[in-house]
């Protein structure tokens, strides 16, 4: 995982890879740390999971991004690189406020990578870039 998360998130994300990888499934020790560790993203991240609703956007050149599609319906742009989401709750709780250290869309990144649910999909440059921009134009 190439993040800049606190190493004991690092190791946690890690842990549930490896016993998912083993038994197919989180044990609750595990859950109940990220329970500890992410707060009330921990259980709406799961659930995001579960819907499959994380996608690896993949640019011929590498580029990549992830798109979740939150329980709003809106589709959101994370990037796992910097820990970034373009979601409101990230902004808030986690910029402005430092409530918290991701939202619930960036640890479905994180949990999808873990336990291989993230879905895949190939786009040109210039679609990834429409994505992108598209993000930027919802804003402004």
């Amino acid at each position: 995982m190439d993040s800049t998360l606190p190493a004991v998130a690092e190791e946690l994300l890690k842990e549930i890879k490896k016993a998912f990888q083993e038994t197919s499934h989180i044990p609750d020790d595990l859950l109940l740390g990220l329970k500890f560790l992410f707060g009330p993203s921990a259980v709406p991240a799961l659930d995001l999971v579960d819907q499959r609703s994380v996608t690896r956007v993949v640019s011929p050149s590498g580029r990549t991004a992830y798109q979740v599609l939150g329980s709003s319906g809106k589709f959101y742009t994370c990037y796992s690189s910097c820990h970034f989401c373009t979601c409101p709750a990230f902004g808030f709780t986690v910029l402005q406020k430092s409530e918290s250290l991701l939202c619930k869309h960036i640890l479905a990144v994180y949990l999808s990578q873990a336990v291989g649910a993230c879905q895949e999909l190939t786009v040109s440059e210039e679609q990834l870039t429409s994505i992108l921009l598209a993000e930027e134009e919802d804003e402004g």
